[in-house]
Formats: C-alpha cells, structure tokens, sequence
C-alpha cells in the first residue's frame, strides 16, 4: 500500500468524539513544536540507569546545561518526575511527589532553570497510562483515587471503573481516564505541579494504553510547546505501512495536537544498518519510509532511546531493539538531516564519546536551515547504500550512509563524514527559502478527509495531491479552519489550491477570478522571513 493510498482517520470526527467515543472539547492549536516548520533539537536527558546515580542525576543534567547549548540542543527529556515504585520512574506512585531517584523537586527545578537560562526547554515524562498504589495494590494517595479510576478488565480483583480504552499494563493498575475526577486531577498534577516546576512539554509514556483523545484533553489544558506519544507496537517488514498508519492514527486521534515518535524510521534504520538493506528506507512513492515520509511535521525521530538501546556502554542498560553499535553515527547521519524533529541521545554524547561528531551533523542541519518540514529527493536506496538531497530554508544538504560509495558531484563541500556516513553541502547558490503560513475555513469535509496545499512548488506536491502540504486541524467538525507553515521559496510567483484529500480521491477547489484560475502571490525575498496567507473560506 503506497503513500497515496494509505487510510486515515478523518480529524474533523476525532476532534469531535475522541478515538473512544468521548466528547472533547474543541481543539487549541497544537504544540508549538508540532504545529510548524520545527527547528529543535531533542536531547534525551537519561537512560535506564540514569536512576542509580545516587538522587544526583539531575545535578548532572543541570551541570550540562551550557555544553548542551553548545552541541545545539533546543529540547531536553527528563525521565519522570515523581515518586515512583521502581527506581526508573514507569511505576508512578504518589504523582504530587516530584522527589525521585534521579533527585529532589529542588534539585530538578535547578536543573530545569538551568536549561532555561541556556535558552533550552524541558519536556517532561507524563506516565498516565497506568499507577500503583502506595502500600498495595491501589491505594492511590497524593492524589487519592479510589477503585472507579481502575477499568474493569484489570488484574486487581477490586477495579470497578468502565472499559480500558487502550491496551492493557499487568505490571501496574490500568487507570481509567473516562472519569471526570482521574482527569482533573491529573491536569491538577500538570499545571501545578510540573508546569510549575518549569516543564513546557510533554512525552507522553506508553500512549497506545489508552485512547489518544485523552492525550488531546491534557495537551489542551497544558497548551505545551512540545508534545509527542510512545506509540510502540510490533513492526511487520514485510508490511511496513501498516505501522505507519498507526503512528497516524495516534497523531489523528490527538486531532494532530501531538507527534508521534517515529518507530517506524527507527526499525528500518536498525534493518538497514545490520543487514546493508539500506532499499528499506524508500516507499513506493519514492518517500522516506517511516513516518516522516507521511507526516514529518509530526514525527519525532531516534536512533535508540533508554529502552530499545544500550546505556554508558554498548551491552548493558535495557537493549531491547537497538541499533548496531557500531553503527549508530550513520543513523544519526540519517536523522539529523532528514524531516521530522530529531533526538539525540545522553550516552551517545556523554558516554561513548560522540560529541564531536554528532554536534558536527547537528551544525551541519542548522546551518542549511533544515526543518521537521524540509523536502527530501531520495537518489539512491539499494543494498549497501542509501543517499538523498535535502532542502533547507537557506541551503541544500546532500547524505549517504552504507558502505558503497557515493558521492553528490561537483559544487559540494563536504562537512562531515566517518565509517559509512558523509554529509555535503552546496557550495554555491544557496537555497533561500521563506516560511508560509496558510489558513483556510469552512471546507465541508467528510469522514476521511483532510486538507492539503498543492501548488506550484515543490513543497506544495507540484500539483500532485499526494505530494502536498498538509495542513492541520485548528477546531472541530466539518467546516473547521485548518491551518500549516511550509518552506516556499523566496521571491517566487506561486500559484496553489487548497485540496480535500483522503489519501486517494482529491476534491479540489474551484477556479479563482485570476487569469490562472488558482490563488496566487510572490513571497518576499528575504531568506527565513515569515508570511501568511489568510485565504478565508474553501471555494466550491
């Protein structure tokens, strides 16, 4: 299944009910990070045994704070905040209670301020999907629940709440996000507690344990800067767009408030760098083939994180789905020049010796401009090598990671390279890109659908519906306002329609009274300058 046949939730519907059928309440706009052409730049602030450095590990964050700012680091993971059964933190206990093992609420609140100061933000592990009790099984305390805020089909004999919406957690109560009191004490949680403490972002743990409209219900009362869901199920290779498409329907049922972590990319990327199957990296529309192929706007891209990969050193820590050792600066090669929002990960810079070359591709994307929006032009995906050309909104970045060689041609610098991986720029001409905000209203659409900017550039598909600029959901219902930021090029005559699409069938706008027929303007000529297109209502 390609691309441009792919299914997808209509977000109009979902925006309305919820993906478990519940009521939400009309959407804010996303996630700053989520909801535009994304310059940051995650670092992953832990690993699995991050926990066991004595109640000192966010002094070690807070100590890195300035060198983290160097290495071009614009986000920070933290592991999660509050009290907990198990040293990790994913065992939540007394929520209101941000002592941990990482250390003390005042030591975390220093570190966080530390990286405020630096100009960085912090993004806080939100463990909602499931919580155990104080002394037993559920005796929720700080905040106290009692057994309602359990779903009916948990292992605890005492649960007395409605249906799970998501999949269930045996080694935790599943907790029932349907009741009112669990949800406003959550929020609660949110606002005075963590958002008090500094924290601007979410990362949502274990997201497919319930249904993601629930995600939605909080990101709207936080209105967080960055928000994404760990949607990690089964990866099928002989079937790959099936789990694309449920990163999308995670992304939907948030009504596109939320990313998702692009698990997809990440097991291809492994596939890839073990077995040389670097063909695994293109779809069948000639498109990155994780999710930042299909939606990299909302797509948060990794090499390996505190779960699927090694800690201080290659074979300890958790390594439950890592990337070759050996192997891991071709996949960060591969993220941070490509769409989507990339993560880099603490011992890969802080324990196995990475920094330099990992800040060396991290100047490399921040120097051309690249974006989670930016545009990718694949040349090579085949056995041993995969190469692609990609557009910034100052200049263009040319990559190949595998053994087999490759190289752009004439015109190109090379700015960094290592054992199977090498990254160019262009040396001449560079790319001049300004950033566009389209807005449109009142398009009538339909279950399935969503609205898309085609056009007359490359990031507006070339006039192919597949190929387009999809916009985002700001309300709800069918005659909503859907809105998106997309590098044009600067001082270019563009024409463009907005488009219903479903991901197969394209209804277009009618004619405009302009000589083309389409919308038209010329975007300035200032590189990285910002213009708004407020196009009013769809045209039958």
């Amino acid at each position: 299944m390609s691309s441009t046949t792919f299914k997808r939730l209509a977000i109009a519907v979902v925006a309305v009910l919820g993906a478990a059928g519940v009521l939400v309440a009309p959407s804010a706009l996303a996630a700053t990070q989520q909801n535009t052409a994304s310059t940051a730049i995650v670092m992953q602030g832990f690993h699995w045994n991050s926990s066991a450095y004595g109640y000192t590990w966010y002094d070690k964050v807070n100590a890195k704070a300035s060198d983290m700012k160097d290495l071009g680091i614009t986000h920070v993971w933290f592991p999660p905040p509050s009290d907990a059964a198990s040293a990790e933190g994913y065992l939540p206990r007394q929520l209101n209670l941000l002592d941990s093992k990482y250390g003390t609420e005042a030591q975390l609140k220093s570190a966080i301020s530390a990286l405020n100061g630096q100009g960085i933000k912090s993004i806080a592990d939100i463990v909602i999907n499931h919580r155990v009790g104080t002394s037993n099984w559920a005796d929720f305390t700080n905040p106290a629940w009692d057994c309602r805020s359990v779903v009916n089909n948990d292992e605890w004999t005492g649960r007395c709440g409605n249906g799970d919406s998501g999949d269930g957690y045996s080694a935790a109560r599943d907790i029932d996000h349907s009741q009112t009191f669990v949800q406003d004490s959550l929020k609660t949680w949110m606002s005075t507690k963590l958002k008090a403490a500094g924290f601007s972002g979410i990362r949502y743990d274990y997201s497919k344990g319930y249904a993601p409209s629930y995600a939605k219900v909080y990101h709207d009362a936080w209105s967080p800067d960055f928000c994404v869901g760990e949607v990690w199920t089964n990866l099928d290779y002989n079937n790959v767009d099936a789990h694309r498409q449920l990163l999308m329907n995670y992304i939907d049922g948030t009504a596109g408030t939320c990313a998702a972590f692009d698990f997809t990319t990440k097991g291809l990327l492994n596939q890839a760098l073990a077995y040389n199957e670097y063909w695994r990296l293109r779809d069948g529309a000639g498109k990155p083939a994780g999710a930042i192929g299909w939606w990299p706007q909302k797509s948060v891209t990794f090499v390996d994180n505190h779960d699927t990969g090694p800690s201080e050193t290659c074979g300890n820590g958790q390594n439950h789905w890592p990337v070759p050792c050996s192997s891991v600066l071709p996949g960060y090669a591969y993220i941070l020049t490509h769409p989507g929002i990339p993560t880099v990960y603490w011992p890969h810079v802080y324990d196995w010796g990475l920094r330099s070359s990992v800040k060396a591709l991290i100047d490399v994307r921040k120097a051309a401009g690249i974006t989670s929006t930016s545009a990718v032009s694949i040349q090579a995906a085949q056995n041993g090598l995969y190469a692609a050309i990609i557009t910034g909104t100052v200049n263009q970045v040319a990559m190949k990671i595998g053994p087999n060689d490759w190289n752009p041609g004439t015109g190109w610098t090379l700015k960094a390279s290592g054992t199977n991986y090498a990254v160019w720029t262009k040396g001449s001409a560079p790319v001049c890109n300004v950033n566009v905000t389209f807005t449109i209203a009142n398009a009538n659409t339909s279950w399935g659908q969503s609205l898309y900017v085609v056009g007359n550039q490359t990031s507006l598909g070339n006039w192919s519906p597949a190929a387009s600029f999809k916009l985002t959901i700001q309300g709800t219902g069918s005659n909503a306002t859907w809105s998106g930021t997309v590098a044009v090029p600067a001082g270019k005559a563009v024409q463009y329609k907005y488009v219903k699409f479903n991901g197969s069938t394209a209804v277009w706008e009618s004619n405009q009274a302009t000589p083309s027929g389409n919308r038209e303007f010329t975007t300035p000529g200032t590189c990285g300058s910002s213009v708004s297109r407020s196009d009013g209502n769809f045209k039958f």
